[in-house]
C-alpha cells in the first residue's frame, strides 16, 4: 500500500509485479495528458511535496478501510508533461471485483478534484492560466458521501 509523487515516467507492468498477491480482483487505471484536440502541448503540474504525500497516503488508507482493500497504489507525476504522457496511475486490490472497481473510482474522483496538485495548460502561445476545478469533478465525489463497500461472499 503506497502513494508516490514523482517527475519520472513509470512502467505499469513493473508497478503491478507482485501487486495484490492473493486478491480476487485487481483494478488499474492510468491517466494520460489529453491534447484537447491538438490545442494542448503540455501540462505543468506543481505540488508541495510533504503536503501532497501526506494527503495521498491518508486518502489511500481511507480507501483501504472503506472498501476492504488488500492493497492499493497511487502514482502521480509532476513537472512538465507533454500530451500523451502518463500523468497518474491508481491500482486497487480486493477480495471482490465490486470493491476493487469502486475503490479505484473513488481514488480517481478524489485525485481529480481534491488532491493538492496545481495544473497549468501549455499551448502554442505559451503558459495559460491555472486550471480551475470543474463542477462535474466535484460532483463526482458526492456519490461517495457516507458509502462503504461491504461485498457479499
Amino acid at each position: 500500500m503506497s502513494a508516490r509523487v514523482q517527475a519520472e515516467p513509470f512502467d505499469v507492468g513493473h508497478e503491478l509485479s507482485g501487486f495484490g498477491a492473493g486478491a480476487g480482483a485487481i483494478v488499474t487505471f492510468s491517466g494520460l495528458v489529453r491534447d484537447e484536440g491538438g490545442r494542448l502541448l503540455a501540462l505543468e503540474i506543481e505540488h508541495y511535496p510533504g503536503m501532497t504525500q501526506k494527503a495521498l497516503d491518508a486518502f489511500g488508507n481511507d480507501a483501504a478501510k472503506r472498501f476492504a482493500l488488500s492493497d492499493w497504489r497511487i502514482i502521480h507525476r509532476f513537472g512538465r508533461l507533454g500530451a500523451g504522457e502518463q500523468i497518474m496511475m491508481v491500482a486497487t486490490a480486493a477480495r471482490h471485483r465490486a470493491a476493487a472497481f469502486d475503490a479505484a473510482e473513488y481514488l480517481m474522483d478524489w485525485l481529480k478534484s481534491r488532491a493538492p496538485f496545481w495544473k497549468r495548460e501549455i499551448t502554442a502561445s505559451g503558459p495559460g492560466a491555472w486550471v480551475e476545478a470543474r463542477a462535474e469533478d466535484e460532483g463526482a465525489l458526492d456519490r461517495w458521501k457516507g458509502t462503504s463497500c461491504n461485498p457479499a461472499d
